[in-house]
């Protein structure tokens, strides 16, 4: 019983990292557009965040320019 407690607990805690690496990746993807960036870029961004999850998200972040 244990063994699938813990087994799930890890399933969740794998499944919560995808959905929260997919969120991030359009809210990135928005983001750059809603900023003026071409959709090339905004694709970029896109694809980088998906493939490298939390390294793309902060270079992202880091790159950006306010709007202010």
């Amino acid at each position: 019983m244990d063994l699938i407690f813990a087994s799930s607990i890890i399933l969740l805690l794998i499944l919560g990292g995808f959905i929260l690496n997919i969120l991030t990746s359009i809210w990135c993807y928005r983001d750059a557009r809603r900023n003026g960036r071409s959709t090339e870029y905004a694709l970029i961004i896109l694809v980088a965040t998906l493939f490298f999850p939390f390294i793309g998200f902060l270079v992202y972040l880091i790159i950006r320019k306010d709007r202010y």
